[in-house]
């Protein structure tokens, strides 16, 4: 009996070690996969935060981050920022447009991939997905292009409106209360297609065997989708919901940027839009600084909100 188990025990070890050797070969090959995107993370986001020691210096171009001759101010650029006269502006621009993109530009492209999972021609199907996210792959600045041209006064878009009752020869970029409406449904449009591929891959990878049995019991096609489908993608829609709301203070700036005009600035100037004129264009870097780094913050409290709610709620979360 003895000389038996040793003779298992003999069998066993060099199992176990080639067990343990194949593991550590697979992490290794995971990680070194990573070890490219985490270089670049490390050198253009993580070294970089280093400078943001300015928001709370009187930092000019040339001047040393530490050390001899650096002016602290503390917290006065929050304090400028907090109590000058657009951030009630700012931030309801921001919340406003945020707010649409995150109840259209997150919602559509479930809906999307739902009904692009219902159709069954599989040659219509490839082609409508392929459209779809065409053009995600447009550059930002000929789509901005492409809006200014349709609404200005001779544009394509304005001269269909004026066969409903619009006004003929309006420039529609000019009008203050149109610029919400334009750049939700520009952003929403660039997106969706792109953003539903996740949602109808995963729907993809469900079990077909839940389907077969709920159609048996009798389930039609919206019970199916009620209680397999979203269940299904359930995990997925929790994580880009968390992610959405973390960046509800950071729209697309420059989408904005290449779509606004100071006739407009009332409803379309946003946290990132007044960043960049007051650190770029008017040089203002420790302002700046100041107001980003606010910014970050507030989007950080955010998410880590709806990770807590999303975790109560669905028992699953980012962390």
């Amino acid at each position: 009996m003895k000389s038996n188990i040793k003779a298992l025990k003999t069998t066993i070890k060099p199992v176990s070690g080639s067990l343990k050797r194949s593991v550590i070969t697979e992490y290794v090959q995971i990680y070194s996969l990573l070890l490219p995107i985490g270089i670049l993370l490390f050198i253009f986001c993580y070294i970089p935060m280093y400078g943001l020691v300015i928001a709370f210096q009187d930092y000019f171009p040339g001047n040393p981050f530490i050390g001899k001759g650096v002016k602290w101010v503390g917290l006065k650029f929050f304090v400028e920022f907090t109590q000058g006269e657009y951030f009630l502006r700012l931030i309801r621009n921001t919340l406003v447009l945020s707010g649409y993109n995150l109840v259209f530009g997150f919602t559509l492209p479930i809906l999307f991939a739902l009904l692009l999972d219902q159709v069954r021609n599989m040659p219509f199907r490839r082609f409508v997905q392929t459209a779809s996210y065409l053009p995600y792959f447009i550059s930002t600045v000929v789509v901005a292009g492409m809006v200014i041209s349709f609404i200005d006064s001779h544009g394509l878009i304005t001269r269909f409106l004026t066969l409903f009752g619009g006004q003929p020869s309006t420039n529609y970029r000019l009008i203050k209360s149109s610029f919400p409406v334009l750049y939700s449904a520009t952003n929403v449009w660039k997106h969706f297609g792109f953003n539903s591929i996740l949602y109808f891959s995963t729907i993809t990878s469900i079990d077909q065997g839940l389907y077969e049995s709920a159609r048996i019991d009798g389930a039609n096609r919206f019970q199916q989708v009620l209680y397999i489908t979203l269940p299904g993608i359930q995990r997925i829609i929790a994580i880009n919901l968390i992610m959405a709301v973390g960046h509800i203070l950071g729209t697309n700036t420059d989408l904005i940027l290449l779509l606004y005009h100071p006739a407009t600035y009332e409803t379309a100037d946003v946290i990132g839009t007044y960043v960049y004129r007051g650190g770029i264009e008017g040089g203002l870097y420790s302002y700046s600084a100041a107001v980003g780094l606010f910014m970050s913050v507030f989007a950080f409290g955010l998410t880590y909100t709806a990770n807590r709610i999303s975790n109560k709620l669905t028992d699953y979360g980012l962390w």
